[in-house]
């Protein structure tokens, strides 16, 4: 069954088997190309990845045996090719939905390492063609470090702040995305870490 609209929630992902699914490299490609698309076929994704369209099938429907995608409403006139779209808002992966078994922790481990390798070469990739962006792009890019003594509940606070924020820019600049207003309107990263450190 087609669903019309994804949720609006972010998804939490806490068994193994759905961890495993997405700690692919080229799921986690579709899965990111798929949610700044919104809605894509094989096809279109294939090209933004520079694969085969049969693989990207292939790991479409393994994304989707597990619910992190889903089949979207038909686009235009041809149906012979089906169209996806992220089934909910995002996902997130806490520490401690796979803190209780060997395997859960390395899998949790290999999966956080592999989606920071791939924030990394998205950074890479901007540095290597910063010069190839206008200088106000230049300018509101951004890279910076932020160093404090915080509590735990600090921290988590500080999380929720910042998520908060983004969400709420996200949501605005989608809603105007959709009424139309797309002059001037890139794909934008921002990767936040936030983690304990001894010197």
């Amino acid at each position: 069954m087609v669903r019309v609209m994804a949720s609006k929630e972010p998804r939490r992902v806490s068994d193994l088997e759905t961890l495993k699914a997405f700690g692919h490299p080229l799921r986690m490609k579709l899965y990111r190309a798929l949610y700044i698309s919104r809605k894509a076929t094989a096809s279109q994704l294939a090209e933004l990845v520079d694969e085969a369209v049969s693989l990207v099938s292939y790991h479409l429907r393994k994304l989707a045996d597990h619910g992190l995608i889903e089949e979207a409403e038909q686009q235009g006139k041809d149906g012979r090719e089906r169209w996806w779209q992220p089934a909910s808002k995002g996902l997130n992966f806490h520490d401690e939905d796979f803190s209780d078994a060997p395997e859960k922790v390395a899998t949790h481990a290999a999966v956080g390492r592999l989606s920071f390798d791939q924030h990394i070469e998205l950074y890479r990739r901007y540095l290597d063609s910063a010069q190839s962006w206008s200088p106000k792009w230049r300018s509101a890019a951004s890279s910076s470090e932020h160093l404090a003594r915080l509590t735990a509940d600090e921290l988590a606070a500080l999380n929720r702040e910042v998520h908060e924020v983004i969400d709420r820019y996200e949501e605005a600049a989608r809603a105007r995305d959709e009424a139309g207003d797309t002059e001037g309107r890139e794909n934008v990263a921002m990767h936040l870490y936030s983690f304990p450190f001894r010197t």
